[in-house]
């Protein structure tokens, strides 16, 4: 098995820092078997965004769940630098995951009992090299509403707490997996705002699961998947404003 030490990838802006290489996944149902992932070729690039599309069931989660090593592959590669994570035992993924992969879902997991900068500080406390509290939630427009408990914020004021608690230890890469399903659409392009000023500000490879087609228009590129498989994949000659989003 792979030391639960791992050095993220000194890599040129655009560089693949992580990929996967015939990757698939099954799960058995009694006497069926479900190919949520068949032979998925996949790449992230060092400071993009890629925006991932499909309906439920496309496979979509289930890729992100595995290149965030939160899920295993039954069978495949997944790249990160040099080191091979489906050789990873359970230390060492769990080490990528603390110190390398920020996550961001649609339901905000935030500890009630805990200010906005106290649910920021519980990643800040194991990061090697964290931001400050106060310097995430200053990055995503919170900085006045930091002593404030998640009662106390709206929907997307949460998601923003969410995303600071995610950048906080400067991951390698971002990870949102429908970040604005449970919004509206004005509170909806709000988060997308602050991603997209996150991407860009600090260079965070970033990838963005949605259902909504629109969204893809923000990614330098497009990810649609149907049925386990990529079905196309689209660079963006440039990226759209959040405003111009028809939602």
């Amino acid at each position: 098995m792979a030391e639960a030490k791992i050095i993220a990838p000194q890599l040129q802006q655009g560089a693949a820092i992580l990929s996967t290489q015939r990757l698939c996944k099954e799960y058995s149902m009694g006497e069926i078997t479900v190919h949520a992932l068949k032979d998925v070729d996949f790449e992230l690039r060092k400071g993009e965004m890629t925006v991932l599309l499909g309906a439920s069931g496309s496979g979509k989660s289930t890729l992100l769940n595995i290149v965030g090593g939160l899920d295993r592959a039954s069978s495949g590669q997944v790249l990160y630098g040099d080191e091979d994570l489906s050789l990873f035992d359970d230390k060492a993924l769990t080490n990528y995951r603390r110190h390398h992969v920020g996550f961001v879902f649609q339901f905000y997991n935030l500890i009630s009992s805990l200010t906005a900068r106290e649910n920021v500080a519980l990643v800040t406390d194991i990061a090697p090299d964290p931001m400050l509290p106060d310097e995430a939630l200053e990055l995503v427009g919170l900085q006045d509403r930091m002593n404030h408990f998640p009662s106390q914020l709206s929907g997307g004021e949460q998601q923003r707490v969410a995303i600071a608690r995610a950048i906080a230890k400067r991951p390698s890469i971002l990870l949102c997996d429908e970040p604005t399903g449970a919004l509206d659409a004005e509170t909806g392009k709000l988060v997308l705002s602050v991603l997209d000023q996150v991407n860009c500000e600090t260079q965070t490879t970033t990838a963005i699961i949605t259902h909504n087609a629109a969204i893809g228009a923000l990614g330098d590129v497009v990810v649609r998947m149907s049925s386990g498989e990529i079905a196309e994949r689209i660079v963006n000659s440039t990226r759209a404003n959040v405003d111009d989003i028809e939602w």
